[in-house]
Order: C-alpha cells, then sequence, then structure tokens
C-alpha cells in the first residue's frame, strides 16, 4: 500500500479538546501518534454521542462497549495508539520521558494529562531537534494565561459567538465545537512547520498557539465591519449586529421553494441574476439608476432578495438549484441530515469512510479533509484504553522491573 504523506513521522499526543483535531490530522494521514492515557481510560471516551452495542435495546450512553462507544472519541481519536501509564509512579514517569525522547512532535495543552509530567522544557534542553505545540486557552503569558475556556467560553471570549443570534435574542452557541476545531487546525499546521523546519536545520521549536487568536483569524468580517465601516454601504454602526443564520451581506439567504429549500445568493454575477429575474417578468423596477449609487446598495440588496423571495416560493427547489449552477449561480441545495448522509455527489467523492469502534463494528463517519495524489489519507482502527501499551513498551525498550 502506499505510504502516507507522514509515515514515519513520530508523535506524542498531550492535547485535550483544544488540540485533539490537529492531532488527528496527523495520525490520518499516517504518523505515528501516540496518546497516552489514564490506566482508567481517558475521559474524553465518555463523551456522547455514543453508539449502542449490538442488539442493546437500552439507552446508547449505557449500552456501549467499555471505552469504544463514544462517536466523539472515535472520531476525534481516530488512527492513534493508546498507552496507558500513571505519570504519579517512578515506571509511568520514566517510560513518559521515553514516549517524549522519541518523538519527532509534541502536541500538548496545558493542563492536559501528563502535560507537566513531560516536562517538555527539560526534554526541548536534552533534544534541541523536538518539535513542541503548545495549544493554551488564552497563551502562556499576560493576565488570562491561566483561565479556562470551553469552547462556548472560548467563541463568546474570542468573538465567533458575538454575530450568532438573531436581533432580539441573546448569542448562540456555534455548533459542536468550531472554535477548538479552528485551533486544532493551526497546531497540525505548526507542527508541521516546525517538523519542516527541524529537518532543514536540525533546530526544533517551541510554538504557542493560543486558542484566543486562533479564532479571531477568522473574523475577518467582524474586524473589517469595525475598522471600515464609513466605506461599507450596509453598516448603520461599528459593530456588527447578531445575524442569525444571515451572511454579512445580507445577499446569501436560505429560501422555502416547492418541495423543499434551496440557499439563494446572486453574488458574484448580479447582472446575471437580474437577467434571469426578468426572464421571468420580475425585477424590472430593479433597475432603476438610483439604486445602482453606492449610498443606496443596501435598499438594492434588501429588494433583490425579497423578490427573489417570492420568486423562489413559487419554484421547486431542486429544478431552481440545477438551473442556477447551469447559470454559474452558486445556489445550494439545501438538505435535510438524512439526505445528506445520500447525497451522489459525497458519495462520489468517497467521502463518507468507515471509523473502527472495535475489530468488529464500525460506523460511517466524514472522510479526508484533503486528497493528496501520492499520499494516501485513511483511518486505522480506534481501540479501547491502553490497548497498544504493551508494543509500545517493546518499542521504548522497556522491560519488567526497569
Amino acid at each position: 500500500m502506499t505510504r502516507g504523506a507522514l509515515e514515519g513521522v513520530r508523535v506524542l499526543d498531550l492535547t485535550d479538546e483544544r488540540a485533539i483535531y490537529g492531532a488527528k490530522l496527523l495520525a490520518d494521514l499516517g504518523a505515528d501518534v501516540v496518546r497516552p492515557e489514564p490506566p482508567e481510560g481517558d475521559p474524553l471516551r465518555e463523551r456522547g454521542p455514543h453508539v449502542p452495542a449490538e442488539g442493546a435495546g437500552g439507552p446508547a450512553e449505557k449500552a456501549a462497549p467499555a471505552g469504544t462507544g463514544s462517536l466523539w472519541h472515535a472520531f476525534f481519536a481516530s488512527s492513534r495508539r493508546f498507552f496507558a501509564l500513571d505519570p504519579a509512579t517512578e515506571a509511568g514517569h520514566e517510560q513518559l520521558e521515553r514516549l517524549v525522547d522519541r518523538a519527532d512532535i509534541v502536541l500538548a495543552n496545558s493542563g492536559a494529562f501528563a502535560v507537566e509530567e513531560a516536562r517538555l522544557s527539560d526534554a526541548l534542553a536534552r533534544r534541541p531537534e523536538l518539535v513542541v505545540v503548545d495549544v493554551s486557552s488564552f497563551g502562556q503569558e499576560g493576565p488570562w494565561a491561566d483561565y479556562l475556556a470551553p469552547d462556548l467560553v472560548a467563541g463568546a471570549l474570542g468573538g465567533s459567538v458575538a454575530t450568532t443570534g438573531d436581533v432580539d435574542t441573546p448569542p448562540l452557541k456555534a455548533f459542536g465545537e468550531l472554535n477548538f476545531m479552528l485551533s486544532g487546525v493551526y497546531a497540525g499546521i505548526a507542527a508541521l512547520a516546525g517538523l519542516h523546519c527541524a529537518r532543514r536545520t536540525d533546530i526544533g521549536q517551541r510554538i504557542h498557539v493560543p486558542v484566543h487568536e486562533c479564532i479571531a483569524s477568522a473574523l475577518e468580517h467582524v474586524f473589517m465591519w469595525h475598522w471600515y465601516q464609513d466605506h461599507i454601504g450596509v453598516a448603520e454602526k461599528p459593530v456588527l449586529e447578531r445575524r442569525g443564520s444571515l451572511h454579512w451581506t445580507n445577499a446569501y439567504q436560505v429560501m422555502h421553494g416547492g418541495a423543499g429549500a434551496v440557499m439563494v445568493t446572486p453574488i458574484p454575477n448580479l447582472d446575471g441574476q437580474l437577467v434571469w429575474l426578468i426572464e421571468h417578468g420580475l425585477g424590472e423596477d430593479l433597475l432603476d439608476p438610483r439604486l445602482q449609487l453606492p449610498e443606496h446598495r443596501r435598499e438594492f440588496l434588501d429588494r433583490l432578495m425579497d423578490a427573489l423571495r417570492s420568486w423562489v416560493a413559487s419554484e421547486d427547489a431542486e429544478a431552481l438549484f440545477l438551473e442556477a449552477q447551469s447559470r454559474h449561480l452558486p445556489y445550494g441545495h439545501v438538505k435535510r441530515i438524512e439526505e445528506v448522509a445520500r447525497n451522489p455527489h459525497l458519495a462520489a467523492r468517497d467521502w463518507w469512510q468507515a471509523y473502527p469502534l472495535t475489530a468488529e463494528r464500525s460506523v460511517q463517519g466524514p472522510g479526508a479533509p484533503y486528497r493528496f495524489s501520492e499520499t494516501p489519507w485513511k483511518i486505522a482502527s480506534h481501540g479501547p484504553p491502553g490497548c497498544d501499551t504493551e508494543s509500545i513498551l517493546d518499542e521504548i525498550g522497556w522491560e519488567d522491573g526497569a
């Protein structure tokens, strides 16, 4: 079988939710990622949702085999090897040190399991070629350095939550843990950048990745609104109001048609959209030259979206979507969850992959977020707590009583 892009790269995974997605990205590309966990198992194995045991009729959370039933863990801890150790013991501490000393990359979260005992500063002094990626909520220094921030708090303080909800409701938590997936992506990028530098120069790095700054990097529309609101025709104040599901321009909206819904936008081809409307006897009033002036931009967009909403309501959603695609207008056909699972476009891309829960059982989950022509992405097995301990002890040269 063709080797993965990161075949032969050794990664020690000392992450929690804030960076575990970064470890997944490396593991699925073929890196040998070892994840230490307490003897009783990683607490993240208890995160739901869970899959029920075969034939079980009771609640899924109670029916799942111990340590293997968390769908969350099966996804985020995919392709890992699991090593059980107790860092509070002399043997466990030495085993952890040996794991650090054979790693190319250490991914770590402040406060995560075994991070303090790993003594990464000492490891960098012993091995200057080592790459350590530290992911913390607010950075290593400053008045917030020791604060904790679950995904909701991270999103609220980072700004990503501020624009959610409607104008008359409180902000809303984003679906899943998108803020931590963002910091996980940055952790993976930082690890690869550090490894590239180490291989060129034999000098490693300690790279700090604050979740707070990762979130800020993805808020270009919020900062743009603050800095340039005087130049944005639709801006009424320097703070972008809560938007619900709307894009900041109001020009991307989900509209209900016959037999379904469609995401409608006239961007980037306003002229093409107007021509299409006029073909149906609508929108001629939008050709008023006054509406083309920058100071009337918001009125133009509001009237255009109203016209589209009235038109879409009488059209078949799927047929409208297909026609829009033929006209190079980026409409989207909105699907129910069960329809997404059967989507032929995703099937053609081999999007759904089998995530092994045990040797006998697997579930379908999202596939590769990237494709490399010569180095494939693939999922390896997901085992119970500490399942790879013996083989890893052999690799690090550990003998009973050592």
